[in-house]
């Protein structure tokens, strides 16, 4: 009977559980912490498990050559100082200010740098000073070393890489742009010389008058580019970022001006990936801003093999368009329909420009459909790669199902790497300015996602080994300190 009077007194009335009313004593403070600041933060944390794997010890002899050994204040600790920017941007904090306001109240933050609950945060002008001591290159390194302690581990195969580009706004306003007048203006003087001017021939002119150039001089080495036409201009830099297939680790990153082209990049990414993780590349994904003939040409070089879409070619409905021309790469020169010859003429920046004869052109039955009223004779540029791009356009279609799916995971495996960089670490705008500033925050942030993929597999295997507590990587000294995996349980001290 007692025992059936204790049940329903917990349980109350229809069954519910009953309970007093609380009271959460607020304005108590505790004067001391029991245990560890470790232990008030959760082991799933992000920040918790990639400490685990994290060793920056290597950095201070790194930058040991960047400060006065027998003189001046003491700085702060260069792994606190990179622990502090590796945190912010894993919770999507770009600005220092903001950084170390967060750090104020943010337990795990303060832990993960190292600093105590009694001790003094550095000023966020302070991270700004090291960021101009230590340079780009330093902060690559880091990166570099995220990279390679991911191969160790077995996440990076090499084989297969995807490569994309994206653009990241300028910490610029539309009210500080102007147009590049003045310096036009004082070349073209510089340029004239001091008799009278030349007479001018008669025409056209052969090249268009310059358009004037909008920068910005809060940050000149911002351009003005756009991703897509029905977007407008805005100033930007641009990422190039090469992914390995297996697991979506970045294995290279450069930071170049909005305004310069992917497609240039792609041989000297691939000298980078295959520098940096030391197995050649047999496949190369890439989207159609990468199509162009000297990539296909270089890939083939290479012995590469190329997933990469070619670019269809422009129609007009009344202009015979120029794949009717037939190229001779053996008697350089061009075909047209109508069977003329047309003869190499100069160069310019795409190939060799092949021009026909007026006279041929003057007589021909097909010129309405050919050129313009206004043009004289039929002009083809026969750009550098020519018969590569031919034949991958051949290739193009009679893709199988591994290329679609190789460039189906491009889609979301360099994609996806921009679209979590912009979305999750604050880089679809530009922290600072300068291009060694955003090249800063490329390389930091590049190495945070290679860091969460490196935790997420690391704990993964934890788990599944079966192994309780704390867990550490053993092995040769190296960048993060990870080389085999060798579980070792937490020793308590007695």
């Amino acid at each position: 009977m007692a025992i059936l009077t204790h049940v329903a007194g917990r349980r109350g009335l229809g069954g519910r559980e009953t309970r007093m009313l609380g009271r959460q004593a607020r304005w108590q403070e505790d004067l001391f912490v029991a245990g560890p600041l470790r232990d008030l933060i959760p082991d799933d944390h992000i920040l918790k498990r990639v400490d685990r794997i994290l060793d920056l010890s290597w950095l201070r002899d790194e930058v040991r050559d960047c400060y006065d050994a027998r003189q001046g204040r003491p700085g702060i600790d260069p792994e606190a100082a990179v622990r502090l920017m590796l945190a912010g941007l894993f919770h999507g904090i770009t600005k220092d200010r903001q950084l170390l306001r967060e750090a104020q109240v943010n337990l795990a933050i303060r832990w993960f740098a190292g600093y105590r609950l009694h001790e003094q945060l550095p000023d966020h002008s302070s991270l700004t000073r090291i960021r101009q001591r230590w340079g780009a290159a330093r902060f690559k390194q880091i990166f570099c070393k995220s990279v390679a302690a991911c191969g160790r581990a077995g996440l990076v195969d090499g084989q297969t890489v995807h490569l994309d580009a994206s653009l990241i706004r300028a910490d610029v306003s539309w009210e500080s742009l102007t147009e590049r007048h003045v310096e036009r203006v004082l070349a073209d003087n510089a340029a004239e010389p001091d008799g009278p001017p030349a007479p001018k021939r008669p025409g056209r002119p052969r090249t268009a008058a310059a358009q004037g150039k909008k920068s910005s001089p809060t940050d000149p080495d911002a351009t003005l580019t756009t991703s897509c036409k029905q977007y407008r201009m805005e100033p930007c830099y641009k990422q190039h970022t090469a992914v390995d297939d297996r697991a979506g680790v970045i294995v290279d990153v450069a930071v170049t001006t909005g305004e310069a082209s992917e497609g240039l990049e792609l041989p000297r990414q691939l000298a980078r990936v295959e520098a940096q993780t030391g197995v050649p590349v047999q496949t190369v994904t890439a989207d159609g801003a990468y199509a162009h003939g000297r990539n296909y040409e270089h890939l083939e070089q290479r012995g590469t093999t190329a997933v990469i879409p070619p670019q269809t070619e422009a129609r007009t409905a009344r202009r015979i368009p120029a794949r009717r021309f037939k190229y001779d790469a053996r008697h350089p020169c061009v075909r047209c329909p109508a069977g003329k010859v047309l003869h190499r003429s100069t160069r310019n920046r795409q190939g060799w420009v092949y021009r026909a004869r007026a006279g041929d052109c003057r007589a021909c039955p097909l010129r309405t459909r050919c050129i313009a009223p206004s043009a004289a004779a039929r002009v083809i540029v026969i750009g550098d790669g020519y018969e590569s791009l031919l034949r991958a356009r051949r290739q193009r279609r009679r893709w199988g199902h591994t290329e679609h799916t190789l460039y189906s995971r491009h889609r979301w495996r360099a994609e996806g790497v921009h679209g979590e960089a912009k979305t999750q670490h604050g880089l679809r705008r530009a922290a600072r300015r300068g291009l060694w500033n955003v090249a800063i925050q490329v390389y930091l942030t590049a190495a945070v996602m290679n860091l969460k993929r490196l935790a997420a597999f690391c704990r993964a295997r934890r788990v599944t080994s079966g192994h309780q507590g704390d867990a550490v990587l053993s092995g040769e000294a190296s960048a993060f300190g990870m080389h085999a995996w060798s579980p070792r349980p937490l020793r308590l001290a007695a």
